[in-house]
């Protein structure tokens, strides 16, 4: 069974992943934020998190499929 939390932050973050998979990441990063703020230890909201900051700064092409290519190490 799911705590309130819990429920909480997978709401946020599912509605994340669908604004980041329609490549509007400052949106979605607020909405990564917020599912943190009820899991702070949650690994793949940290790391959507990032994948928002970088994308924003260096967007990646029209026809992206989703994939996320690091380009550093």
């Amino acid at each position: 069974m799911l705590t309130e939390e819990r429920r909480k932050m997978l709401e946020f973050y599912n509605e994340g992943l669908k604004l980041y998979k329609e490549m509007k990441f400052k949106q979605a990063l607020k909405l990564f934020k917020t599912a943190l703020k009820h899991d702070p230890q949650d690994g793949p909201t940290r790391l959507y998190i990032a994948r928002c900051i970088e994308l924003s700064k260096n967007p990646p092409p029209p026809d992206w499929d989703g994939v996320f290519t690091m380009t550093t190490k």
